[in-house]
């Protein structure tokens, strides 16, 4: 085994240690109730001794009846302490798992946009369930058993020594393979964990993209073709899982083979023992009443190893993600905008790289966007539109140069002050499954009904709304998918403007809305553009009409700045690019 990777994997489940401290009362308490039974258990093979040699032996039943007491004290204390071992735990184990969850689920909406491309969402849900299960489990039961089995192994060994040294030796012999041939197996196990859980993360990713993308599959007759790819995926999760099972199952036959040799060795050596007078019946019959007790602790090394080594995988894939650094923060010294504040954007001299690209997306940006103003940003695919409106809200932070609103820097802001006095809204509407008012108040905090709906009627939104069958009250199913694409993208933009923002950040968002429903919505945002600074994301000549002036970007620079007509007039790139938008919006 590599004891490295050993290590790492104890220092790995070790990092849990902060998370049990609150509950370590109730955990050492599980414990001693365990030891306590344990201690009941091999306290019976005494008992039954003094039976056999005491009042069997001299024919006297007159203690007989105080000694029978005494067994079935002690099993029913076995079993009341396992009762009170398992209320004890039960309730640490699930408060530290919600912990676990609570905190990476904190930590993910933390994480820059840059480690959410890089990683499938199905990965995720699975370090965020399955894997916190495992860990539950763990705690409540397989790091427990593993200590306190173990120590049963050795008072039961010793137990056996006080005994006869024949049957501990026996015994010892036995048990002490089982030692090396799980050492030798927990690595093979570690390995096909780790890959299982892995796969059965993919396999998450291909569920949650399949449902998601139904209506796509359905319209490109693809659902034969992902349902193979799932076919095939599982197929290999079910190769991996077979794998672990023959790994136990040479692993679990030596478990059981070797305790049998060992009390078949007993019976042999303490029958003889008997007959030659060199040991009692009492004390045969309570050294093999010891050694099957110990059947557990001996048998349980091999579940106890193989849930080690899935609680250490889920560990690693759940630091894989808490580990991962959060780059876009609050200062350590936030300013405040200032009160009198009205919303002035610029960008000064803003390079951004993404991680591990080779070159810049934005090379140099300068733009002073005026209190009030409305700029559209129009340029070819990946001219860098999206990136720069990213740079405002702070979901990526500049490689170089600043951004600032009313003169502060944004990254001299607190996250909360920043996202109060920028809104957003994507080219992609993203709606949850809440109600239509959960989600255009998600903007703002303690937003009254008439906010929403004056935001609803800029959107030009309320009244198919209403038409709803509750209203306000009516639930959207995941993603909106119930809505019509223009549906969505309107309570979106409702979203955007229902907190009264400074600064509105567009990112095309008319894309989905058919023409009426676009000048009609249009109509709208020109009332709510004149009292916001706006940067607008344009794929589209009729969404250049709302801005103030224009601003061309061509690979990550911006190569003009104007008002409309002006650089239509004058600039030929301008011409080539907005014929381009005119063609493609025809198309639609």
């Amino acid at each position: 085994m590599d004891t490295e990777r050993h290590g790492t994997r104890v220092w790995v489940l070790l990092r849990l240690v902060p998370y049990l401290r609150p509950v370590r009362g109730r955990m050492i308490g599980s414990g001693v109730a365990v030891l306590g039974s344990m201690v009941c258990g091999l306290t019976i093979p005494l008992v039954i001794l003094r039976i056999l040699d005491g009042p069997v032996a001299a024919r006297d039943t007159a203690a007989l009846p105080w000694l029978v007491l005494a067994v079935a004290a002690l099993g029913t204390t076995e079993a009341i302490l396992f009762y009170v071992r398992r209320k004890l735990i039960v309730r640490p184990s699930t408060q530290v798992e919600a912990q676990l969850r609570m905190d990476l689920y904190q930590h993910l909406q933390r994480l820059p946009i840059a480690f959410h491309d890089r990683w499938q969402s199905g990965q995720l849900l699975s370090r965020a369930v399955s894997d916190l299960s495992t860990l539950r489990r763990y705690i409540a039961f397989g790091v427990v058993f593993l200590v306190v089995n173990t120590l049963t192994l050795l008072a039961g060994l010793t137990v056996l020594f006080v005994l006869s040294p024949t049957l501990g030796l026996i015994t010892l012999i036995c048990t002490a393979p089982l030692v090396l041939i799980s050492t030798q197996y927990e690595s093979k196990y570690s390995v096909l964990s780790r890959r299982s859980q892995d796969q059965a993360g993919d396999l998450a990713t291909t569920v949650e993209e399949s449902v998601l993308g139904i209506r796509v599959l359905k319209a490109f007759g693809r659902g034969r073709h992902l349902a193979e790819r799932f076919a095939a995926e599982a197929k290999e999760l079910r190769k991996t899982e077979l794998h672990k099972i023959r790994v136990l199952a040479i692993l679990w036959a030596a478990i059981i083979m070797l305790p049998e040799l060992g009390i078949g060795a007993m019976l042999l050596f303490g029958a003889t023992g008997v007959v030659e007078g060199s040991m009692t019946v009492g004390t045969l019959v309570a050294g093999i009443t010891v050694a099957t007790y110990l059947r557990w602790p001996t048998d349980s090394i091999g579940w106890l190893l193989a849930e080690t080594n899935d609680a250490a995988t889920a560990c690693e894939r759940y630091w894989e993600v808490r580990d991962a650094e959060i780059t876009v923060t609050d200062p350590a010294e936030p300013k405040r905008l200032p009160a009198a504040g009205v919303g002035s954007l610029r960008f000064e001299g803003v390079h951004f790289r993404y991680p591990g690209a080779e070159r810049d997306t934005l090379r140099g940006i300068d733009l002073d966007v005026r209190p009030g103003e409305t700029i559209a940003l129009v340029g070819s695919t990946g001219s860098g539109k999206t990136t720069l409106t990213a740079l405002v809200p702070r979901l990526a932070d500049v490689t170089a140069g600043r951004v600032t609103i009313d003169g502060v820097d944004v990254r001299d802001l607190t996250l909360d002050d920043l996202r109060t006095a920028v809104a957003t809204a994507f080219e992609e509407p993203v709606l949850f499954s809440a109600s239509v008012r959960e989600n255009v108040a998600l903007g703002a905090e303690d937003v009254t009904d008439a906010q929403v709906r004056e935001a609803l009627r800029i959107a030009q939104a309320e009244e198919f709304v209403d038409n709803l069958p509750w209203g306000l009250d009516t639930r959207i199913g995941e993603q909106g998918l119930s809505l019509s694409g223009g549906q969505r993208q309107r309570l979106a933009l409702a979203r955007a403007v229902v907190g009264g923002p400074q600064v509105l950040v567009l990112d095309d968002p008319l894309s989905a809305l058919d023409v009426h429903t676009e000048a009609e919505v249009e109509h709208a945002l020109r009332s709510v553009l004149k009292d916001v600074t706006a940067l607008v994301v344009a794929h589209r000549p009729s969404t250049v009409q709302l801005a103030d002036r224009v601003a061309m970007l061509d690979g990550g620079r911006i190569v003009a700045v104007g008002e409309h007509s002006d650089l239509l007039a004058n600039n030929e790139d301008y011409r080539a690019l907005l014929s381009t938008m005119d063609r493609e919006e025809v198309s639609t």
